[in-house]
């Protein structure tokens, strides 16, 4: 039975139109939902109004999408809504912690002068056999324990602070840091360790100095001595001896409010050697890559020579999201070596010991 040709026609007519509806009802949800996401990012990127939103709900709702139950990712860090903890907030979105108001000081603060302490050559155990319970899950990087030998070296007895960077900036031109006022750091923050500083800026400021970035295994050694102690002062986690989110949260005071402290602040937690803030205060930049420890089987995508490793946890880490305290001495963190955080400086090292940094010194002289 053969249609009319009109009645054909005008069944396809309906079909295309029918057809047309249902693409447009699909494309509209896919802007609708385009727009929702891309609202919700704004709405992270954001500075938050609202004082009631806690840390807690601000995890919660952005980084475990990612972190959820674990410390690797898989995704490109360059989305906005992981450039808070991974990358460069503008200064007007920046919160700015509670250690960092009145940003001027009441009184003229003494710089804390730099010092370099030997670490003698020897063999140590480096890495964990595994984490235990009270110290969180780690990762799988931290291990396996293997047995290595440090010639002998020098290490910066504090992290660089801002008065430190400050004579880098002046000698060299070179770009001050995020927070910083018209290239000068807030005088309250004088002896606080420099933060938002990338990779390059640490090797940069290091070799100006005469310095150089430690490697990994000079660093650990630095912190944990050789007798195998989780912590730079001994085996027991305490918050009583570094900068890390446990302290703040101690205080009664939410993370994300606190903030570095003055290099130096924590008598009883010194290293071994006596080095301050091994543990805490601020991740610190070291030269290696980030590469698995010889006898790992653990595949991860990130090892490579993308990722440069930090050291020592910090005052802000990622212990809210289930990775674990980032005190311990074998702890490994890792992003590319342009990223620059809140949480991240560093110190340098030396082969031979560089009692004054010669740079500055010229650089005084220049000024008088």
């Amino acid at each position: 039975m053969k249609l009319p040709f009109r009645l054909i026609l005008g069944i396809s007519i309906i079909s295309t139109i029918s057809l047309g509806l249902v693409f447009r009802g699909a494309y509209a949800s896919v802007i609708a939902n385009t727009h929702s996401h891309q609202e919700k990012i704004v709405s992270h990127s954001r500075k938050e109004s609202n004082a009631n939103v806690t840390a807690k709900a601000r995890i919660e709702g952005s980084c475990l999408h990612c972190h959820a139950e674990t410390s690797t990712l898989d995704q490109d860090l360059s989305k906005p809504e992981c450039q808070e903890c991974h990358g460069e907030p503008s200064l007007p979105l920046e919160v700015l912690p509670v250690e960092l108001l009145p940003l001027e000081a009441p009184v003229e603060i003494e710089v804390i002068e730099q010092k370099q302490v030997l670490i003698s050559a020897g063999s140590y155990v480096m890495g964990s056999p595994g984490r235990p319970a009270a110290e969180g899950k780690g990762n799988e990087d931290e291990g396996p324990p293997h047995e290595v030998f440090v010639t002998d070296f020098y290490m910066d007895l504090y992290e660089t602070t801002n008065a430190h960077y400050q004579a880098y900036i002046e000698s060299t031109g070179k770009k001050a840091p995020l927070l910083w006022r018209e290239g000068v750091y807030p005088p309250a923050l004088t002896n606080h360790p420099v933060v938002y500083v990338s990779w390059y800026d640490a090797a940069g400021y290091c070799n100006w100095a005469g310095k150089r970035l430690p490697n990994e295994e000079e660093w650990e050694k630095a912190a944990r001595g050789d007798d195998q102690r989780n912590f730079p002062w001994g085996v027991k986690f305490s918050h009583e001896k570094a900068n890390t989110p446990q302290h703040w949260i101690a205080k009664g005071i939410d993370v994300w409010q606190g903030s570095t402290l003055p290099v130096g602040s924590f008598e009883n937690g010194k290293s071994p050697y006596g080095l301050y803030d091994m543990a805490g205060n601020v991740y610190e930049w070291v030269s290696n890559w980030y590469l698995p420890y010889t006898g790992n089987q653990w595949p991860n995508v990130h090892y490579g020579k993308r990722n440069k490793v930090l050291r020592g946890g910090s005052w802000y880490d990622c212990m809210s999201y289930g990775c674990g305290l980032s005190a311990p001495v074998y702890n490994r963190s890792r992003f590319t070596p342009e990223i620059k955080n809140k949480g991240f400086g560093f110190r340098c090292a030396s082969d031979d010991l560089v009692s004054k940094i010669k740079h500055q010194d010229e650089h005084q002289q220049q000024k008088s």
